[in-house]
């Protein structure tokens, strides 16, 4: 998702950072949702398609192309982006894998009652700075072989291909740090002018992934307001035109780099925008309520940018649900982008058809839960020397990083660390007795150990998360990355 590399002048960062953009879009129609499943207990497709439908979301992004998934999309009448994983992009650069995998993919849902497949997603992000270069040679062959697998379909009149790319294939030169002057990454600047020539000659659109959240979380100086949509923030003028927010700025960045490369007319669509909620001080539910409540109204009045003003866009929302197993290497804020909670719970309330109005979304139907039952800290153990140990432990494989410094749960003490660390695991396990114990330092309780700050949850049944895969760990490098935050913290 959101590349925390370094990054040069102040326009940079914003590019960089996936920090902006925008198109109006005039009615919920043109909008839609990320739906991402890194979770221990996802919900079970079924229903997520309805809270979908119940919302008025009629169009979805995917990270994959799931059976269960798309199986549930069926006769839905949602639009769906399906993807290709990174992973897969080098065995996709073979013809006969590509085709393989739209007939697999693509043209077994195409039927009347099928799944309405609108685009293919090639990779996510896979010109990445952090990637060093690690599927820029692969990509495009993919993408090439993807479309022209469809064409050979006979789908690739009503299903494009596209390769959704982070903000950071374009930057302004330090020199010139304005919009206008939006160029390229150098080190992909040929790829992007042939990549974007491909896509024109097949009507398909550029995608991105645009974040102004992480301005905030990699600047401590950068200006608050100009992450939003309140016109508080000083204006940037460049060549006369002003600009009174991040994503307008960054928007316009890559318009001009599509323009210096004779695509200035190409139609953009913003993959993924939104805002997380936890595991940072900026990442709250009332600065996600304020972003979206100012994006949403941009939308529905089609205010569009200096650049493109009045147009249509199709925006995809990052994201519909937390995700408890997402990697936290970008940072803990990873797995709250969700505006709902992980069992379709509203966090705050939003109004889709950006009429401002104070209402909540409509939360997911027919959820069980486990028992009401925390597992706690006990604080009579004998074996309190070994509660730092087991913390690690708990957080290896349990999401922990609401614990984080700035985040809902990061005030308590060592024992209220360890408590909720300890429920975590334990809800994790689906409450098995056995996970906890912890050397005897936790024991299960029925009294709730939440705090006005800080929920404790208790997980979604079983019965609920019925048909999704479901992932059981975290990777290491993620856990340690957070571990050693965590560990800061308890010494």
């Amino acid at each position: 998702m959101a590349n925390l590399a370094a990054v040069r002048p102040w326009l940079c960062l914003l590019a960089a950072m996936a920090a902006a953009s925008w198109s109006g879009v005039a009615t919920v129609d043109a909008l839609g949702m990320n739906w991402g499943t890194q979770a221990t207990h996802p919900l079970s497709p079924k229903v997520v398609v309805q809270m979908l439908k119940d919302n008025g979301i009629k169009k979805v992004k995917l990270f994959d192309a799931d059976q269960g998934t798309l199986s549930a999309l069926a006769g839905s009448g949602i639009e769906v982006m399906v993807a290709i994983p990174n992973v897969l992009l080098d065995r996709i650069t073979d013809y006969d894998t590509a085709k393989e995998w739209v007939r697999h993919n693509v043209s077994r849902y195409n039927f009347d009652g099928g799944v309405t497949i609108k685009y293919v997603a090639v990779g996510n992000e896979p010109f990445l700075a952090a990637y060093n270069g690690t599927f820029d040679k692969v990509t495009f062959p993919a993408l090439q072989n993807i479309q022209n697998a469809l064409d050979e379909a006979g789908l690739g009149d009503t299903i494009k291909a596209t390769v959704p790319l982070n903000a950071d294939v374009y930057m302004s030169p330090a020199d010139n740090p304005v919009p206008s002057a939006g160029r390229w990454r150098p080190d992909i600047a040929d790829l992007m002018t042939q990549m974007v020539q491909f896509l024109s000659n097949h009507s398909a659109p550029f995608t991105v992934n645009i974040y102004p959240f992480i301005s905030l979380f990699l600047n401590d100086n950068f200006p608050v307001d100009f992450a939003f949509f309140d016109g508080g923030a000083t204006p940037v003028v460049d060549n006369g035109v002003s600009y009174t927010n991040v994503f307008d700025a960054n928007f316009d960045t890559l318009v001009a780099a599509l323009k210096a490369s004779g695509h200035g007319d190409m139609p953009i669509v913003v993959g993924e925008v939104g805002w997380p909620t936890d595991g940072d001080k900026h990442a709250t539910n009332a600065y996600a309520q304020r972003f979206y409540s100012g994006l949403l109204k941009r939308l529905a009045a089609n205010t569009g940018t200096p650049v493109r003003p009045n147009q249509y866009i199709e925006v995809y929302l990052f994201g519909l649900l937390d995700e408890d197993v997402k990697s936290v290497a970008p940072g803990n804020f990873e797995r709250h982008w969700g505006v709902l909670r992980y069992d379709g719970q509203p966090k705050f309330p939003m109004d889709l058809t950006g009429q401002g109005q104070n209402t909540m979304l409509v939360p997911a139907r027919g959820v069980e839960y486990l028992s009401r039952t925390w597992c706690v800290v006990n604080t009579e153990s004998p074996n309190m020397d070994k509660l730092a140990d087991n913390i690690n432990f708990a957080c290896t494989f349990a999401d922990c990083t609401a614990l984080g410094y700035g985040s809902t749960c990061g005030g308590m003490d060592s024992n209220g660390n360890a408590s909720y660390a300890f429920n975590a695991f334990f809800q994790m396990k689906d409450q098995d007795d056995q996970s906890c114990d912890f050397q005897g330092l936790a024991r299960p309780t029925q009294t709730d150990p939440s705090t006005p700050a800080c929920n404790f949850t208790i997980q979604i049944a079983t019965t609920s998360a019925a048909g999704h895969r479901r992932p059981r760990r975290v990777a290491a490098a993620a856990a340690v990355l957070f571990l050693a935050q965590l560990m800061i913290l308890l010494h």
